[in-house]
């Protein structure tokens, strides 16, 4: 499975959190201590807002460990609020428009998990998605169609209801094609201002994430890290556990701002 990492609060610059923490991101991507796959190198990528309405984007297919360029960038930009994402193919190809974040105007999108049986369900997914949403397609991963998919149910005017309309679509499709794979859910969008994260599995296992109040995170990784810093990430940064809270799985977490809610999670039918 991939890795990833949001973070909301005062700008800092992308390598502060991707490169330097103990166990930042790039060393996840090698080394992964709680994922199925260890090494995560089918490509990587790193989304950011700045002063422009839609956010900058940079993937590519290289090992994020092995790409100078992203080291480069990420010790000059400089954002209050971004995604990053090192992947780890459950199957589709090795490509740059397969690399995560996804961006639809101001918004991000990036998933770690899968869905079981996709290639079984993968037409019939892709008609749920509007057309308007499917013309910017493409990839060819679960994770893209996704997103047009919460993008077809309205996510960018209710975020919890589209991703409960989303995932109940999908496992309706799922159960229609009998499959019996899980449909694991690991999902960060943003649209400058806040965060949404959600933790589902269709089995009740889904995959990790945390919630680290950067004002203690930050502060071991060396840096001060304000009362409105918040990060949520597949895994820590540091082995401080007091730094760290797992995600209740079926839940939905919103970041606001500083403020961090979480509530109950569960599919609904369009």
């Amino acid at each position: 499975m991939c890795r990833w990492l949001a973070y909301s609060g005062s700008p800092i610059f992308l390598s502060r959190l991707l490169f330097e923490p103990e166990h930042s991101l790039i060393v996840q991507s090698l080394n992964a201590r709680q994922s199925v796959f260890p090494t995560n190198g089918d490509g990587f990528g790193v989304g950011w807002y700045g002063s422009r309405h839609e956010p900058g984007l940079f993937r590519d297919v290289l090992p994020a460990w092995n790409d100078d360029n992203l080291q480069s960038l990420a010790e000059q930009i400089e954002s209050h609020l971004f995604l990053a994402h090192v992947r780890a193919s459950t199957g589709t190809a090795t490509a740059r428009a397969n690399c995560h974040p996804f961006r639809w105007g101001e918004w991000l999108f990036m998933h770690n998990g899968n869905i079981g049986g996709y290639e079984r369900i993968r037409r019939e997914l892709d008609l749920l998605i509007e057309p308007q949403f499917y013309a910017h397609r493409r990839g060819t991963t679960d994770s893209e169609a996704m997103f047009y998919l919460a993008l077809t149910y309205g996510l960018e005017n209710d975020v919890p209801g589209a991703m409960a309309r989303t995932v109940a679509a999908i496992e309706s499709l799922m159960a229609e094609k009998g499959v019996s794979e899980p449909l694991r859910v690991s999902v960060v969008v943003s649209d400058s201002r806040k965060l949404w994260a959600l933790r589902y599995a269709s089995n009740g296992v889904p995959p990790t994430m945390y919630i680290g109040r950067a004002s203690a995170a930050l502060h071991y990784a060396g840096l001060e890290g304000g009362g409105n810093d918040v990060l949520v990430m597949s895994e820590p940064l540091d082995d401080v556990d007091e730094n760290w809270q797992l995600v209740e799985s079926a839940s939905m977490v919103t970041v606001d701002e500083g403020d961090v809610a979480s509530s109950p999670f569960a599919p609904v039918s369009a």
